[in-house]
């Protein structure tokens, strides 16, 4: 089967070339932020930095506290809470801050992704490189990010009262949004870097697409069980692996009534279930590898599945290690970062399978 690849003509076409690869690098470094955005959030989480600011300051929180009073003032309100009395009674000022700091560049952080989203939005648009449908997805990619603060606020106030920790179920809506921004932008950002080519799709792509669909589904519902996990501190029990204590099925996992609500508040059903999904996401990416092995793909897209592999195995080495040495925040961070990275090499083979129209 033959290719036919569409490519700009003369000089006067070199110009919109080069913009929509501005775009793309500027797209892929937005989603490389979010990337480290999530980063922050688990150092954070697993600080039990993520109360220690109390106050929801969109513009002038940019300004940590610059005199001994008003650091006073912030421990003050962080004293007042459930953790503190009971997690971190006794706590120093020089102690507070050591956990206000992440919490603080976490929040940051997010500001600037804000900034240096819109800043060249602008620019691209009034340059005339953003029009139509195009700009109208990446405004919504913004209004998402502005959601995603206000979902971080709402995560953040449900420990304000009688918990000593936030909800599971406002932390996974958090982290399933934070994916959805990423895997937006690394989309959006993969269409200007690598143009579709023209041809005839065969069957087999159809086939293969909705694979790589079923595997993406897979990845994100794993994403979502992590976060549960995460939520509940279900890495610091059953710090063995394959089994769980003595047993292949720990015998706690529905101690909770009714017995739906393990599935949600359980530490020990979330960590199961995270294990058993673990091994969904595996048969559903190598039978995808090896599906795209036997279509006759062309080499530039067989390659994209290639690397599928290679992120399912080291996701699963940090994934074990973190259990089994009882959650280091290095592995735990490294392992959530881990499940970003597979879940963007499954987009790139699945976008490596989208083609214009013949």
């Amino acid at each position: 089967m033959s290719y036919v690849q569409t490519a700009p003509i003369g000089a006067a076409a070199a110009r919109p070339a080069t913009a929509e690869r501005a775009v793309g690098l500027w797209l892929l470094g937005l989603a490389g932020m979010v990337l480290v955005q999530v980063m922050l959030g688990a150092i954070t989480r697993l600080t039990d930095s993520g109360l220690s600011i109390m106050e929801w300051k969109p513009i002038i929180g940019a300004i940590p506290p610059l005199s001994d009073a008003e650091w006073r003032r912030v421990f003050g309100i962080y004293q007042g809470i459930a953790e503190y009395h009971q997690v971190n009674a006794g706590m120093t000022l020089d102690g507070f801050k050591s956990i206000f700091w992440w919490e603080y560049f976490h929040r940051l952080w997010g500001r600037l992704i804000g900034v240096a989203f819109l800043i060249p939005f602008l620019w691209f648009w009034v340059r005339g490189h953003l029009r139509g449908r195009r700009a109208g997805r990446l405004a919504a990619i913004f209004v998402l990010g502005g959601l995603q603060g206000l979902m971080g606020w709402i995560m953040v106030e449900s420990g304000f009262a009688d918990r000593t920790d936030v909800s599971q179920y406002r932390l996974v809506a958090h982290l399933l949004l934070a994916l959805a921004i990423y895997g937006a932008l690394l989309w959006c950002a993969l269409e200007r870097l690598y143009p579709a080519r023209v041809w005839p799709q065969p069957p087999v792509h159809r086939v293969l697409r909705r694979h790589a669909w079923i595997m993406m589904t897979v990845i994100t519902l794993e994403i979502a069980i992590g976060g549960f996990v995460a939520g509940l501190d279900g890495g610091f029990v059953y710090n063995n692996f394959p089994m769980m204590g003595e047993h292949w099925i720990a015998p706690d996992l529905f101690a909770l009534a009714p017995w739906w609500t393990n599935f949600f508040e359980n530490p020990v059903t979330a960590q199961f279930l995270h294990r058993l999904a673990a091994g969904f996401v595996a048969i559903a990416l190598i039978s995808l590898v090896v599906r795209a092995r036997r279509a006759g793909l062309d080499a530039d897209m067989k390659r994209r599945f290639y690397y599928l592999p290679f992120g399912l195995l080291g996701q699963a080495m940090l994934g074990i290690a973190t259990l089994m040495l009882v959650v280091p925040l290095p592995l735990a961070v490294a392992h959530q970062a881990g499940a970003f990275i597979l879940f963007s090499l499954g987009l790139y083979a699945l976008h490596g399978l989208r083609r214009a129209r013949a």
